[in-house]
């Protein structure tokens, strides 16, 4: 099992602190920056983390309102995620990383590599939606974030994260999962969502020409096959991993797994 390590990055010039994981240790290819999606943090990934081999070098930072990290008053859209992270990359003078977007966290991750490709080597979505505002359960989420107040009920933080999985997940891990997301104080929750369903999802797909790989399971209760078909038609080199019986969180249900096809997506990509 993987050494986790945990830091914190001043990013500086405004911006919040953010903590941060990381294992492996440098190699001939690019590191893996993991990114997180809605009211998690970087324990999201932890499965993964520990399942990685030595040869993966990998970071995954939470992001700003979230878990342990800075909580600063705004800066709740997508873009500004996105610049968030490309101030980490430059934090760890990292010139090129694969960024690796957990659920929601694609988004931001497809939205640096569409505008900084000198900065990604290639982009892996793990249940990332096309598009967001479009889907059936979206609306009722939308208003029980509405009346989130401060501090966030257990119960709904459980019931969210519980409706995300098909597969099983080690209650251990769903309860860190729940406990991180309460860190997020409920105006997070709101902006967050907001900025999601209120960003035109289907422009942070146009001009990605880095290699992609789209992960998705067969279950998830929240992104449809044809949502996933929108990315892999926008991307040109882009494939497409299916996880049989997983839901949304293909990361929580099977981390081996995705950790393999990542260290095969990776070495593909050295020269």
């Amino acid at each position: 099992m993987a050494t986790v390590a945990v830091h914190r990055a001043a990013l500086g010039g405004g911006r919040p602190t953010l903590p941060y994981a990381e294992t492996g240790r440098p190699g001939s290819g690019p590191p893996l920056v993991l990114v997180h999606g809605y009211a998690d943090s970087w324990w999201t990934f932890e499965p993964m983390l520990r399942a990685m081999p030595a040869a993966m070098h990998a970071y995954a930072p939470t992001q700003r309102g979230h878990g342990d990290a800075d909580k600063p008053a705004g800066g709740y859209l997508p873009e500004d995620f996105a610049d968030d992270l490309v101030a980490f990359l430059d934090h760890l003078g990292i010139e090129r990383a694969v960024l690796v977007g957990g659920s929601s966290g694609g988004v931001q991750a497809r939205i640096v590599a569409g505008r900084r490709p000198d900065r990604v080597a290639g982009l892996v979505l793990l249940g990332t939606p096309a598009l967001l505002a479009d889907k059936p359960g979206t609306a009722a989420v939308r208003e029980a974030v509405r009346t989130l107040e401060d501090p966030v009920d257990r119960e709904f933080a459980a019931a969210f994260a519980r409706g995300l999985a098909a597969g099983r997940v080690a209650p251990g891990f769903l309860e860190t999962v729940v406990d991180e997301s309460l860190k997020a104080p409920a105006r997070v929750w709101r902006e967050t969502l907001r900025g999601l369903l209120e960003t035109d999802l289907a422009a942070t797909l146009t001009g990605i020409l880095v290699p992609t790989l789209v992960v998705w399971g067969d279950r998830d209760p929240v992104l449809t096959r044809s949502d996933q078909q929108l990315i892999l038609d926008a991307i040109p080199d882009s494939r497409f991993a299916v996880h049989e019986g997983a839901g949304h969180v293909v990361y929580w249900e099977d981390p081996e797994r995705v950790v393999r096809e990542l260290a095969a997506f990776s070495a593909a990509l050295r020269p």
